[in-house]
């Protein structure tokens, strides 16, 4: 079976690659701009990607792909802030997450040419908040904008300002902040993932995660339930040691019991940067039961593809290029199926 994923990368391209009997091959690129740093399908038509070019004047790009998956540009628009780290699709429009402006930017847009419906965002919530790390931490800084379909809402993890956001939309489907949730001084929230009423938040400087239990409405209660460490034998804080990547597939026939897969950067062993593997079938708990070395440095971006998602696509930003590993044991371990260390930078995947 032959599969095609897309890369993202601290270079100026986006890349196309072919995985097919254990071997990844790139196919082609497009050139796009400045560190086109996450990528994401428009929900309705996977051959259309939006693009976020991470550079001082954020701006966003569509990519439009043939049946080869060849793409080429063609829609641009300003992200409305700087360094645009993170965008989603939600109902016609692209939420954007400003890293260093620490803003959420909303643009409008379509499946159909010109793609980009306004030059500029059309609103921007602009956060405020700061951190004891005066490094990373002096003014707030979004990460991420996850939308969680189920309770129609958006998270946003704020790392200089140790807060997760939840928006919402009001009467006049304005995007709102609807509540937030405090997190421990100095952590970092980087990115989230949601699993059977739990909110797992990954906590960048810190290299750990907080469960929380995750009511649908905003203004309830949400309640600490468990932190861990995402690797054994964590040196004292700060290192240089920083967590990146948080996912959970959905269970399925092949693979029933939930695990969480935590990316770390930065580690010193020989082996490369780990894969830290949770289990997390317990309501009350969240225990670390495996720390899988790739041979990648600087860890940044991972994802699942693949049937049932069995594969784990991952890249290291500063040596190793990419790999593929297969879910083994259920999923509490992974091995190395294929690889490219050829690969530059790449920050992160699409499995189309």
């Amino acid at each position: 079976m032959s599969f095609t994923i897309l890369g993202s990368s601290y270079t100026n391209d986006i890349y196309t690659y072919s995985f097919e009997n254990d071997l990844i091959a790139l196919e082609s690129s497009v050139e796009v701009g400045f560190h086109p740093s996450w990528i994401t399908f428009h929900p309705e038509d996977r051959s259309l990607v939006f693009a976020g070019l991470e550079q001082e004047e954020g701006t966003i790009v569509a990519i439009k792909y043939d049946a080869k998956y060849k793409g080429a540009v063609v829609a641009e628009s300003s992200s409305g802030g700087k360094d645009p780290c993170s965008v989603v699709v939600v109902k016609g429009e692209l939420l954007i997450a400003n890293y260093s402006s620490g803003s959420i930017s909303v643009l409008p847009v379509s499946k159909n040419s010109p793609y980009i419906l306004a030059k500029s965002p059309t609103s921007t919530i602009t956060l405020t908040g700061s951190g004891p790390n005066h490094e990373r931490q002096l003014s707030s800084h979004a990460h991420q904008v996850f939308y969680h379909q189920e309770t129609d809402e958006v998270l946003v993890p704020d790392l200089g300002g140790d807060r997760v956001y939840r928006l919402r939309t009001d009467a006049k489907g304005t995007w709102k902040i609807a509540s937030h949730i405090d997190h421990e001084a100095g952590g970092g929230p980087r990115h989230v993932a949601i699993h059977d009423g739990h909110l797992y938040t990954l906590l960048e400087l810190k290299s750990s995660v907080a469960k929380h239990s995750f009511p649908h409405s905003p203004g309830s209660d949400v309640q600490f339930v468990a932190e861990a460490s995402t690797m054994y034998n964590l040196p004292p804080l700060p290192n240089d040691m920083l967590a990146a990547e948080i996912l959970i597939p959905k269970p399925n026939a092949a693979y029933p019991t939930p695990y969480m897969y935590v990316s770390n950067r930065n580690h010193p062993s020989p082996d490369g940067d780990s894969v830290a593997i949770f289990s997390i079938d317990k309501p009350n708990a969240l225990e670390l039961i495996a720390e899988v070395r790739t041979g990648l440095r600087h860890l940044r971006g991972m994802e699942f593809g693949g049937p049932d998602s069995k594969y784990l696509c991952a890249g290291g930003l500063y040596a190793g290029g990419i790999r593929i590993f297969e879910r083994t044991e259920g999923g509490k371990n992974l091995k190395l199926v294929a690889q490219d260390p050829n690969v530059k930078a790449p920050t992160g995947f699409l499995w189309v």
